[in-house]
């Protein structure tokens, strides 16, 4: 995969899910830590997973509204590499828990039409990364693996003070369309790689990161 492409394959829960993201060529992966979720991994369940990653996998975990006591008691189970903040967290929030607990973190901000961006600039100031999600339909308890996309040319010639990954409905078949109209070089997809909520198709990985790699 070409060194300004890189994959993120978020909602993994088993070591089938790790093998199939790592062999594809993705350089993140992903634990979601939200009970709502079809997601959903048990602290236990992901250190395993976790410990046995291969090396160079950036393993990052997803948290909603997660307090210190959650985050204490992750951190210490799970070997992480980044903490994905994915819920309503303040800018203040962000810094806390980058002081706290000496993680890199991503913050995750939901996009739905221009107005939204102000959101992006804000927190970039903060966070070492910012994942631009579809901002999550009204009634979804789910804040992301929605299957939605935004307006990607919201995003076209935008930077920031840090860097950044696209979300929100992406396919093997829609991932390069979003790559030339955004410019993204990060990319971070969960549900376009299922045969169903929560169920990872190695196949559909390997297709799509095949997609990414030839946009």
């Amino acid at each position: 995969m070409p060194s300004d492409i890189a994959v993120k394959i978020c909602g993994l829960r088993t070591h089938a899910d790790i093998a199939a993201a790592a062999e594809a060529g993705a350089r993140y992966v992903g634990f979601v830590f939200f009970p709502k979720s079809p997601r959903n991994i048990e602290m236990s369940d992901a250190a395993v997973l976790a410990a046995q990653a291969p090396i160079g996998l950036c393993k990052v975990a997803l948290t909603v509204n997660a307090d210190d006591a959650f985050l204490d008691a992750l951190t210490a189970a799970v070997p992480l590499d980044m903490l994905q903040l994915h819920g309503s967290e303040s800018v203040e929030r962000v810094a806390e828990v980058k002081a706290r607990y000496g993680l890199p973190v991503m913050k995750a901000i939901g996009v739905a039409e221009r107005a939204d961006l102000a959101q992006l600039d804000l927190y970039s100031g903060v966070a070492d990364q910012i994942l631009v999600d579809t901002k999550k339909p009204k009634g979804s308890d789910l804040p992301g693996g929605n299957g939605l996309t935004f307006d990607w040319n919201l995003l076209s010639r935008r930077v920031w003070r840090c860097p950044w990954m696209l979300a929100g409905g992406l396919t093997p078949q829609n991932v390069a369309e979003a790559i030339k109209r955004t410019g993204a070089q990060q990319i971070d997809l969960s549900s376009g790689v299922e045969s169903s909520p929560g169920v990872k198709d190695p196949a559909l990985i390997r297709t799509f990161i095949q997609a990414a790699r030839d946009a």
